[in-house]
């Protein structure tokens, strides 16, 4: 590659990767070559090296391992779609694993579920819950193809939560809405709440981006008859992998 002034030259040489990324050169799961090696290939410092790979981070195309290379990251041009259907038509949030079979991807779920225990402050005050509350946490971890991309934390109060077996607790959410229901406690309202913003290193870890690059986060709050929560649900997704759609209908009157 000849470098051109003006244009910086770290600048330079993402470009030369950013354009091998996206043509396939480095295809997703591909381990970039080492700083001294792309130092020698480019005929430049490894300082200038290494703001070029920062730049690279910083758009998501690539995630570094300490100590280790970097990685290309998978940034699908088609974006998988999370549809809320319309709330007279549907009982429930639909479920992630009908999403992806739509999607022609296998999906996978892990669970855990964990419980009594604090629930953090912000949770907390969303259930409405007093200081000597607890709550039950189920944590399922999304996989489509074997890739992760959605990690989705449930909050259940314990008043609530107290009388359900661990392996009662499925990884679709409309079998947990079922079991509440047959319980007494079935959510009649679902609101969803979304924002952008960085992931914590547990959870970039997870999704195997980087910490610079920008999540969605969808908090689901269901509640019960009595006007009270009977969920929380935290929902965090890759923002460069997915599209939100959601549906309701007009008011004919």
């Amino acid at each position: 590659m000849t470098i051109q002034e003006p244009r910086p030259r770290y600048a330079q040489v993402a470009d030369v990767l950013r354009s091998e990324i996206r043509s396939g050169v480095w295809p997703p799961g591909e381990r970039l070559p080492s700083q001294p090696e792309l130092a020698k290939r480019f005929k430049l410092s490894q300082t200038s090296i290494a703001r070029a790979m920062e730049l690279l981070r910083s758009e998501g195309l690539i995630r570094s391992e300490f100590g280790a290379a970097s990685f290309v990251l998978d940034a699908p041009t088609t974006k998988r779609v999370r549809a809320i259907p319309k709330s007279s038509s549907a009982g429930t949030p639909s479920g992630f694993a009908a999403q992806m079979r739509a999607a022609g991807l296998e999906p996978r779920t892990t669970l855990s579920v964990v419980g009594p225990v604090e629930a953090p402050a912000a949770i907390a005050a969303r259930l409405g819950l007093d200081g000597a509350d607890q709550v039950m946490v189920r944590t399922r971890r999304m996989f489509a193809d074997d890739r992760p991309v959605q990690l989705a934390t449930s909050y259940i109060p314990w008043r609530i939560a107290e009388d359900l077996q661990p392996a009662e607790v499925e990884t679709n959410p409309a079998g947990l809405y079922t079991l509440l229901r047959d319980r007494g406690h079935g959510p009649v309202l679902f609101a969803e709440e979304i924002e952008g913003r960085r992931p914590t290193p547990d959870e970039a870890a997870f999704l195997s981006i980087p910490e610079a690059q920008f999540v969605f986060e969808v908090t689901r709050i269901a509640t019960g008859a009595d006007g009270r929560p009977v969920e929380v649900c935290v929902n965090v997704l890759n923002l460069s992998q997915w599209r939100l759609r959601y549906e309701w209908e007009g008011d004919n009157a």
